[in-house]
């Protein structure tokens, strides 16, 4: 689902103010050009250290954004034992938002079953714009000194998983990727991510479930584990879809530590 053409990318990074939740945290915002688009981004440091350390792109879900409240918990406690983690605003969401093409995206997402025309189209453009906007933050993020190319990792919720169905079998760069609350059967058939997510192996691969998903169907999501090839590995918590537990946080960090070689505790 990337773009084929690899244009050059700038970046614009500039120091802000650390979450007031994690006061030692660096803080960095960061835009760069994405197929014509102004894309922009928050990324996290470890509270020391030059680094390189490793990068984790951890995603929103619809209508979210990349300052959504639900990210602070998880990126924060990642940067303090040592990743770099950033986020980007997905198309149509945050900074780029536009109530009216957000709403009918959402309505594909609510209402996958039979879209309009007009809404796959839609969809199709939304999911290639941002996959493709996701290899070129990596594009730019990695010519940063503080950041490790050779340990890229992908971490996501809902519409973030659904898209990172779509992105990581085709960024080489991603070494393991979390994929939490997603499903296949979303949109038209092209972007269903059952038919890219094999493409990921035989990197590793972690699907975070909830039982009580409101969202997204239990036949959608294990048709997705379905799809995805070894090594992978699925769990389930006791959960509705936006209030997956501590614990369910805890294994996507263990789990990218661990295949990022980074420390884990």
């Amino acid at each position: 689902m990337i773009e084929a053409t690899r244009e050059a990318v700038s970046l614009w990074i500039g120091e802000c103010q650390a979450p007031n939740t994690a006061p030692e945290l660096r803080a960095r915002r960061f835009e760069y050009t994405s197929r014509g688009d102004r894309v922009a981004g928050v990324l996290l440091l470890p509270p020391t250290g030059d680094g390189p350390f490793p990068l984790v792109l951890l995603q929103h879900g619809a209508g979210g954004s990349k300052d959504a409240d639900y990210l602070g918990p998880v990126r924060e406690p990642w940067a303090r034992r040592g990743l770099a983690v950033a986020s980007i605003d997905f198309p149509l969401h945050g900074e780029r938002a536009s109530a009216k093409l957000g709403e009918l995206l959402l309505a594909t997402l609510v209402s996958p079953g039979r879209p309009s025309e007009h809404a796959s189209a839609l969809f199709e453009e939304f999911a290639r714009q941002a996959a493709t906007d996701l290899a070129r933050a990596v594009d730019a993020l990695v010519s940063l000194p503080e950041i490790d190319a050779a340990r890229v990792g992908y971490a996501a919720f809902s519409l973030g998983a659904i898209v990172g169905s779509l992105y990581v079998p085709y960024d080489p760069r991603v070494r393991a990727a979390a994929l939490a609350v997603g499903g296949a059967g979303i949109g038209p058939r092209a972007c269903d991510p059952a038919a890219h997510i094999g493409g990921f192996a035989p990197r590793p691969l972690l699907f975070v479930n909830a039982e009580r998903d409101q969202r997204i169907p239990r036949a959608a999501a294990e048709a997705l584990h379905a799809a995805a090839r070894d090594p992978k590995e699925i769990v389930w918590f006791d959960a509705g879809h936006a209030d997956l537990p501590g614990r369910a946080l805890k294994k996507m960090w263990s789990f990218l530590a661990q295949h990022l070689d980074t420390v884990a505790s």
